[in-house]
């Protein structure tokens, strides 16, 4: 077995799974060097807590692998080894308190990711990690050197193995572009379409609608859909009408299969049960009271409460036909059809789907055409949803990446 005490290795990437792996690496005696394209490692990770740095989540294991979707497979080993709890316990570690809130998210005690990423530099530069900023990876020489971008024009560097960490290809100013699909690409390694995760989509309003509606907060709504591949989805949440169509956490959760649909059949159709707590009957009820010189818009408001933006989605998405029968209003409140015809760009998507697939990585996550080369983050094929779990899976990756790399170092 080699010894690893004195190897170097660079990562290329500051953000979670990056410094996850460099902490790994460092804690075994190995030389760490990350290189960050960025002025400061970590940006997409404080940007990512500005509203409140939801870390991990608190469900138990077995539901929070499956979180994961089609890739809960292969995530399992790594998140089996670093799950919400660990997490929690590293937090911990930090000295940041945690809380679990009402949803079952866990944060930092002051919400903050600040707090909590420079407390991690600094166990990191104490370690012996070396940061170099401004460094934008571009490829290697035919010499296997990395070439780097830096303030002083291109230089070139050598370690012993690699861990690329550069972030999908969503939030392109805080530095993850996914320009490094085709660099891989041309080096023969089997990269999936990178495509947007957990944003929003458009439905095409009308000019009125978008500029009288545009902002509007819908909560505590139903979203029901029934994609033609994979489960039904069915979920009591809140969203915002956009200018374009629609986006939050309720799309969001649900947004790799409306896009899936999307791709498929070219729009996806959705519906909403705008009074969630009332039953068909009752509204039918109310609605089929007689309404007398009053308009349909006060008839509604007046016995069912329905005003503004709901009020605005009826007249959007419904026939004019409909408000002339009950029943059919009735069934349009409880189920309204809302047709999304496209995902908003991937640049606006908070996290990316698509990436290295499982299929071009060994058990150490190292590319089977590149050895040496090791992959961790939202690089790797796999989307989950927010609320802990894109970062715990970012953390979790790289510090099975850094695992790889030490077995690949003292096997050779």
């Amino acid at each position: 077995m080699g010894d690893t005490s004195g190897r170097r290795v660079a990562i290329i990437g500051g953000g979670p799974a990056g410094l996850a792996a460099a902490e790994q690496l460092a804690a075994a005696g190995v030389r760490v060097d990350v290189y960050d394209a960025m002025p400061s490692v970590g940006r997409k990770f404080l940007l990512a807590g500005v509203g409140g740095m939801n870390i991990t989540h608190s469900e138990p294991h077995a539901s929070f692998v499956q979180r994961y979707g089609a890739r809960s497979a292969e995530l399992r080993p790594m998140l089996d080894v670093f799950n919400g709890e660990h997490v929690r316990a590293w937090v911990h570690g930090l000295g940041i308190e945690t809380f679990i809130g009402s949803s079952g998210k866990v944060f930092p005690k002051e919400m903050k990711a600040a707090p909590l990423l420079r407390s991690w530099l600094t166990r990191l530069r104490e370690a012996g990690v070396s940061f170099h900023v401004r460094h934008r990876f571009l490829g290697w020489d035919e010499r296997g050197r990395l070439r780097l971008s830096a303030p002083d024009g291109e230089r070139l560097a050598e370690a012993d193995a690699v861990v690329l960490a550069m972030g999908g290809g969503s939030w392109r100013k805080l530095g993850s572009d996914g320009s490094w699909a085709a660099m891989l690409r041309e080096r023969g390694v089997e990269v999936s379409k990178l495509q947007p995760s957990n944003c929003g989509f458009d439905a095409g309003w009308s000019e009125y609608f978008a500029d009288k509606f545009a902002g509007a907060p819908l909560k505590s709504v139903t979203l029901q859909f029934h994609p033609a591949v994979g489960h039904p989805f069915s979920r009591r949440g809140e969203f915002v009408v956009t200018a374009g169509g629609v986006e939050g956490n309720l799309i969001y959760a649900c947004s790799g299969a409306i896009r899936d649909e999307i791709a498929r059949s070219g729009a996806a159709l959705c519906y909403l049960d705008l009074m969630p707590d009332w039953s068909l009957q009752r509204i039918l009820g109310e609605v089929a009271r007689p309404r007398g010189s009053r308009s349909m818009s006060s008839h509604l408001q007046s016995r069912l409460g329905l005003k503004g933006v709901r009020m605005g989605l009826l007249r959007e998405c419904l026939d004019k036909e409909v408000f002339n029968d009950p029943a059919k209003l009735a069934e349009g409140i409880k189920a309204l059809p809302l047709r999304l015809l496209a995902p908003r760009p991937l640049d606006e998507a908070i996290s990316t789907a698509g990436g290295v697939t499982f299929g071009a990585l060994d058990g150490n996550l190292m590319l089977q055409a590149m050895p040496g080369v090791f992959c961790a983050g939202e690089m790797l094929d796999w989307e989950a949803p927010t609320g802990g779990y894109l970062l715990t899976a970012c953390f979790s990756t790289g510090r099975a990446a850094a695992g790889g790399v030490l077995r690949w170092m003292r096997q050779g």
